[in-house]
């Protein structure tokens, strides 16, 4: 390895550390999601059912102690992996909080997780009423970090620039809106409602007007690949 090589890998841990410097929250959350996807992993699937039925944001818990729910839902996965959700966080939530700044990024997240769980379980408490929902739906499983995630995903819409901004828009709404034309779900209802809380934040966007050009962004990989030949 010359001294050029070495200098570059050299420059690694340094280059990593700002990276996850400039998004703080997100990180914190990825390692908070690391340490209970690996606990989920030891437990058997009876105490699993019990220690996320325990956070879970359903009727019985919303109702009983709403606001422990609320907080100890968003840090369990209750699908897909980890590494799955660390691609996500870092292609959504990374550059909403380095863009909005973290609490306004915060804000985000919680009006779209604490909105859409409690739109999501009323519709589903209709659905129980008008004897469209069994009664045992009031302890039904509901964790996760999904309606954070549709919130983020749409209000990263206004860090787009235009054209690409409505052809971002059309494709988060599709992303979300084509699940409720099949077999409904409460949770699609949430990710769907999540997502329209997310592009309902657009205020907290306007004191960071700049856009992202995605011609911008693939004229200069461009150049940098020409300059290297």
């Amino acid at each position: 390895m010359d001294a050029e090589k070495r200098f570059r890998v050299s420059q690694i841990p340094a280059a990593a550390w700002a990276y996850v410097r400039r998004a703080p929250g997100t990180f914190i959350w990825l390692a908070i999601l690391l340490v209970t996807s690996i606990v989920m992993h030891q437990l058997s699937d009876s105490a699993l059912h019990h220690v996320l039925g325990n956070r879970s944001t359903n009727l019985h818990h919303l109702r009983e102690d709403p606001i422990h729910v609320l907080i100890a839902s968003a840090f369990w996965l209750a699908g897909g992996s980890w590494l799955s959700y660390f691609v996500l966080f870092n292609l959504f939530h990374v550059p909403v909080e380095r863009w909005l700044g973290t609490w306004r990024w915060l804000t985000v997240v919680v009006v779209a997780h604490v909105g859409a769980t409690y739109i999501s379980e009323g519709v589903l408490y209709l659905g129980i009423q008008h004897g469209r929902a069994p009664e045992s739906a009031v302890n039904t499983l509901d964790v996760g970090v999904s309606y954070a995630l549709a919130g983020v995903m749409a209000v990263l819409t206004y860090r787009i620039a235009p054209p690409w901004r409505y052809l971002y828009a059309i494709g988060v709404l599709l992303v979300y809106g084509l699940p409720l034309f099949g077999g409904l779900t409460f949770t699609d209802i949430g990710h769907f409602t999540a997502a329209l809380i997310g592009f309902a934040c657009y205020p907290l966007t306007r004191a960071r007007p700049e856009t992202w050009d995605p011609e911008d962004w693939a004229s200069s990989i461009r150049a940098r690949v020409v300059a290297r030949r």
